[in-house]
């Protein structure tokens, strides 16, 4: 039954409770107006990211009003929208093209079970240790990717056949200037610009959505040659799961884990950011985790794309005073609306019009004044920035991640190696029971005492070998470990090993100060049983070079001292 109880009670932790109703109760005027904001925001970025995913705009507002609802009442964050994101467009781009829409929808479905999943693991919590210049590398990839992916809708030309987006922008820029269509491009520019711009001079207006009617009706008035976003449904398609396809899961697991892996990153990070912009509220990550999941496994069905919490929407919906998570759904309840009742309108918006909103977007998202400052804190953050943001543009998002977080571990591992010592120390201090400056003349020609500081692990070990194996002319050589601060498998071999090199040329060895929990790994390798034996492993330093004295004495190489 304790099993039974345990495993109820962590489902329960991640189901919506009494506080979330509570919460919506407190003021719930200021969250209505602040989701009526939100949506007005995320239309047409729903509508451009469904374009870009190449899923088509019905698959963006889907998504929205689908996987916006379900983690607003499931996820573990007040504040967090959730919906279609540059970020996750940037991988789908890719899996639309070698899959097709099924392909899309069961990759989105698999990556919601595996965010459930990671959520009954706990594994939110370790999303906290991606460091900062990872995020802000892959943040200004990001950004240069969704910029680049508009390239051909702003110059109104196909999009090209490239899978690498630096050559699909290199195709479309040459075709534009084989073929030069100056309306789409000055569609997206005035909307970028009017988004940039106003946003500077009245940031409380929703400008990209004032932007993208402006550019509806000139084009309609002015009959300019611009493609339209085209017909859409009327309202939500019913649920189905007809696109599922048994014999193509194997092949789409490996997409669906760089998806999961996406959403529960950008999810974390944006309701983190919600997090820093108020100071009461607090996000439970597992929670955020199951939220999300839910909401992936939902928006397929539908027929969205993948979702994951949207940072910018979020931040406007701080702004906008929200306090409760029914700001969130009142932006999915108005976008449904907007289908229902606006889907003519909404179908004669120009592909370039979206474009400009994407750019403009891209261009918000880089914080010029936060890449500075990484890039100036040290010389290693640089290098991860920079990296992480080229391998996002160059390679993909996961592996981009990836390889950020591998850099960093390798820089990280690098400095807390350097901070690793080994220190000769006197051993004069701590002689026990001395008799006089004759006596301590000779211990010290004949104790050497090394004090080791920090991890003794794979990274910096290797060292110690080396130091260690030029003491010369010595006895003794005790070994203080209680400033060893971690030890690994590797640090205990290399230990052994210089223990051995020093007893083979005659050098006996002692060792002093081990901590409790260091004693596993020691014992495990059998890098102490020996000198365990011979009675040469003791708890202080003193009691070390006590027992040295005596066996010195023992054996001749000291004079034995009268007793006073």
């Amino acid at each position: 039954m304790k099993p039974i109880g345990r495993s109820w009670r962590q489902v329960r932790s991640l189901l919506p409770g009494r506080a979330d109703l509570a919460a919506i109760r407190r003021q719930p005027r200021r969250d209505l107006l602040a989701g009526l904001t939100v949506a007005v925001v995320a239309l047409p970025l729903a509508l451009g990211f469904g374009v870009a995913s190449g899923m088509g705009a019905e698959a963006g507002l889907a998504t929205a009003i689908v996987a916006g609802a379900v983690a607003a009442v499931f996820g573990g964050s007040n504040l967090q929208v959730s919906g279609p994101t540059g970020a996750m467009t940037v991988v789908l781009v890719p899996i639309t093209a070698q899959y097709g829409a099924t392909g899309v929808l069961t990759v989105g479905l698999l990556a919601g079970l595996l965010l459930v999943a990671l959520a009954f693991a706990r594994a939110g919590r370790y999303m906290r240790y991606v460091p900062a210049p990872v995020v802000e590398g892959f943040t200004f990839g990001i950004a240069c990717v969704i910029g680049l992916q508009q390239i051909p809708n702003a110059l109104g030309v196909p999009k090209p056949e490239a899978d690498q987006i630096l050559l699909a922008t290199w195709h479309a820029m040459r075709g534009f200037v084989g073929a030069p269509n100056w309306a789409p491009a000055g569609i997206t520019v005035g909307v970028a610009a009017v988004m940039l711009l106003g946003a500077r001079w009245k940031p409380a207006i929703p400008f990209s959505i004032l932007a993208v009617i402006a550019a509806t009706i000139v084009t309609e008035a002015l009959e300019l040659d611009a493609q339209t976003i085209g017909a859409l449904p009327a309202g939500l398609p019913a649920p189905s799961l007809g696109f599922l396809d048994p014999d193509t899961l194997t092949a789409l697991l490996a997409p669906a884990l760089a998806v999961a892996t996406l959403a529960a990153l950008e999810s974390l990070l944006s309701a983190s950011v919600a997090d820093g912009m108020t100071v009461e509220q607090r996000h439970d990550p597992d929670r955020e985790l199951f939220g999300q999941g839910l909401a992936n496994i939902a928006a397929p069905l539908f027929g969205g794309v993948p979702a994951t919490g949207a940072i910018a929407r979020t931040a406007v919906n701080v702004r906008s005073g929200a306090s409760s998570r029914l700001a969130a759904l009142t932006h999915a309840a108005i976008l449904a609306l907007i289908v229902l009742a606006a889907a003519p309108l909404v179908s004669r918006v120009p592909l370039a019009a979206l474009a400009g909103v994407l750019i403009a977007t891209a261009i918000r998202m880089v914080e010029v004044g936060s890449l500075k400052a990484m890039a100036r804190a040290t010389r290693s953050d640089a290098v991860v920035l920079v990296l992480t943001a080229a391998a996002t543009v160059a390679l993909d998002l996961v592996y981009a991640v990836i390889i950020g977080l591998i850099v960093a571990g390798t820089l990280a591992l690098r400095a807390v190696a350097k901070d690793a010592r080994l220190d000769q120390v006197d051993v004069t201090p701590d002689l026990p029971d001395a008799h006089g400056e004759a006596e301590h003349k000779l211990l010290t020609e004949h104790i050497v005492a090394y004090r080791i500081d920090g991890p003794l692990f794979f990274a910096a070990a290797h060292r110690f070998l080396l130091e260690l194996a030029d003491v010369a002319d010595v006895s003794v050589v005790i070994l203080r470990m209680s400033k060893v601060t971690t030890i690994d498998a590797s640090g205990a071999l290399i230990l052994k090993d210089a223990i051995e090199k020093l007893e083979g040329r005659g050098i006996t060895v002692y060792v002093s100060g081990i901590r409790d929990g260091h004693h596993r790994p020691l014992q495990a390798l059998g890098v102490l049983t020996r000198l365990d034996n011979a009675g040469r492993v003791l708890p202080t330093t003193p009691d070390a070079i006590k027992a040295a004295r005596d066996m010195l004495q023992t054996n001749g190489a000291i004079p034995t001292q009268p007793q006073p």
